[in-house]
């Protein structure tokens, strides 16, 4: 029997939490929703979620170190991205991820695997069933036993033919403010956004013509922020996809969610509130919950998602995919390090997500101002070269600029500025090794793991450039591809295999670990990783360039009384004056093995 005394203690810190947790939602929505009763949208938003029978913690669950570690690295993937035309997408995926990733990555994102009609996935019409073409929740849920599970709150628009937007055109409630409307009159020349489809869509509803806002495409209609019961609704699907096992929630395309026209209508103060409301459930949940920021933006817009380590737990390092394509390209690692010297290390209990593919392709967008306009071209012209295409987004000024390049990341590298040769898996390879070596979480997309080659058929089938990176494969095909030590697939994923599993034993390696960047030569990308405790360095180096580059060791200044090794070849370091890199050879050189 519990001791009254702590009987009493528990009541009163269970006390102390509700009225800091109120406290806490009820100033921030006095921000979003300064015109609502405020008192009352705190209780609905915490009727929402949490469920009738449970309360918020009683303390406070702060995201420190021990929220994630070396080991944690998350593979993305579709629901659909393995098929044999018999069993379940989702059973196969099951099998994939047991057979070959258990021991290599702890996390798995599953891009939407909800009912949608176009975008796939990205234009959901119910957030609460699965799509029945790949399984459903308890298919969901098997795989959140083994791996952490990161699914999309895709939160900014749903699809056109829902029943949510079905309800808002016969102006049903509560859905006739559900999404978001504008005059053809406003002054929208401001509003920045990624494609070049017109922004407003006239749809006719019960009540006559409406004009409904679009950021993306016509058939995923914008919600309306404003009206806070969008909100609500909102957290109570997030409620049901965390009792279904997510535990990382990627907020899709949420720098779009509040606007307002005449300005910008992206980052707006009430975006950030919202990022920060979500935060403090996060915060109170008996479920370790993570928050992921999808922002494919400049850096400094993408890093205002940390705030002050009251918003985002992560955000995605979107330079990091076109900086390391111009690098291994042009052989010359000087763009990628003026960049990494310049950014800021994550607030602790922050990290960032590293990756270089993504299911949307290579975004151009946050290489803005890091890479000049020639560059950007000459990328894209290489990608061009290599089977790949460019997707385009409108300026303000009515121009048009290169948003995201569509091409698999592994045929992305079978080109440089200088032409083919004989090095494309060698920089593939150095390209992944980057992502491992820096400071944050890494993340693979399936195909980059896979060394999926372009999918010209999936792009005339389809209809869209995007499907060049969303192969489908045969099962059957691809565990005979696996099987064939010769093949791509099974040269990359093993050898990714393997470099996945050492590194999540060096607790240099930790997300939070110290980094610093070094000046070497110009072909090759270091930096060096020290752990928490200071007991292990790593001197992780790439060399961006088709020639053997030769790194003097005083440069490095490794400790002389040290023993040092080179993690992936077992070579001593100090054998020689200078450590040796072979044409886009990676080394990591560390005290402790």
């Amino acid at each position: 029997m519990q001791h009254p005394f702590c009987y009493t203690q528990a009541i009163s810190e269970a006390v102390q939490s509700d009225h800091v947790i109120r406290e806490s939602l009820e100033n921030l929505l006095r921000q979003i929703y300064p015109e609502n009763d405020t008192s009352a949208l705190t209780q609905d938003v915490i009727d929402a979620f949490w469920p009738a029978d449970t309360q918020p913690a009683n303390k406070v669950r702060t995201a420190g170190n021990a929220q994630w570690s070396q080991r944690d690295s998350v593979l993305i993937t579709y629901g659909d991205s393995i098929l044999d035309g018999r069993h379940k997408p989702l059973d196969l995926l099951q099998d994939f991820l047991l057979d070959r990733m258990r021991g290599v990555v702890n996390s798995v994102h599953i891009l939407p695997f909800f009912p949608y009609t176009s975008d796939d996935g990205f234009a959901v019409s119910d957030y609460e069933k699965v799509n029945p073409h790949l399984g459903d929740w308890e298919d969901i849920e098997r795989i959140a036993d083994d791996f952490t599970l990161m699914s999309d709150l895709v939160l900014n628009h749903v699809s056109s033919q829902g029943k949510w937007f079905s309800a808002f055109r016969q102006r049903q409630s509560p859905y006739h403010d559900f999404f978001f409307e504008a005059d053809p009159d406003d002054d929208l020349s401001a509003t920045v956004r990624p494609r070049t489809t017109p922004l407003l869509q006239a749809v006719q509803t019960a009540d006559g013509e409406r004009h409904v806002w679009c950021t993306f495409s016509h058939d995923q209609v914008d919600l309306n922020f404003a009206n806070p019961q969008v909100l609500i609704e909102l957290i109570r699907i997030i409620r049901l996809h965390i009792d279904h096992g997510v535990r990382i929630l990627r907020l899709d395309a949420v720098a779009f969610i509040w606007k307002e026209p005449g300005t910008t209508s992206i980052h707006l103060p009430q975006t950030h509130a919202i990022v920060k409301l979500l935060r403090a459930l996060t915060n109170y949940a008996e479920e370790p919950l993570i928050l992921l920021t999808e922002t494919n933006v400049p850096k400094a817009e993408n890093l205002s998602y940390f705030g002050q380590g009251d918003e985002a737990h992560m955000i995605y390092n979107f330079p990091l995919p076109p900086l390391i394509l111009h690098g291994l390209q042009a052989g010359t690692a000087r763009h990628l390090l003026r960049w990494q010297a310049s950014m800021p290390p994550a607030p602790m209990g922050c990290a960032y997500l590293n990756f270089t593919a993504s299911h949307d392709g290579i975004g151009m967008r946050p290489a803005e101002g890091l890479l000049s306009d020639d560059d950007i071209q000459r990328i894209a012209a290489t990608v061009q070269r290599a089977g790949g295409k460019a997707s385009m987004r409108t300026l303000p000024d009515g121009g048009e600029a290169i948003y995201e390049l569509n091409c698999t990341w592994f045929d992305a590298l079978a080109e440089t500025f200088k032409g083919q040769d004989e090095y494309q898996m060698a920089r593939f390879m150095a390209s992944q090794t980057i992502v491992m070596s820096l400071e944050g979480i890494p993340a693979f997309y399936i195909h980059a793991l896979l060394a999926t080659p372009n999918d010209h058929e999936g792009v005339k089938n389809r209809g869209m450039n995007r499907a060049i990176n969303r192969h489908r494969w045969d099962y059957p095909s691809l565990r005979a591809q696996l099987a064939d030590a010769g093949s791509n697939q099974s040269h990359a994923l093993a050898a990714l295999s393997e470099r996945l599993r050492l590194r999540s034993r060096q607790a240099a390696f930790h997300p939070n670990a110290t980094q610093f960047t070094l000046r070497l030569d110009d072909r090759v990308f270091g930096i060096w990783r020290q752990s928490l405790d200071r007991a292990q360095s790593i001197f992780a180096l790439h060399n961006l360039s088709p020639e053997t580059v030769e790194v003097p060791l005083e440069q490095l200044n490794l400790i002389a009384d040290e023993h040092w090794c080179d993690l992936l070849t077992g070579d001593p370091a100090l054998a020689q004056d200078a450590v040796s890199l072979a044409p886009y050879q990676c080394r990591w050189i560390t005290n402790r093995f």
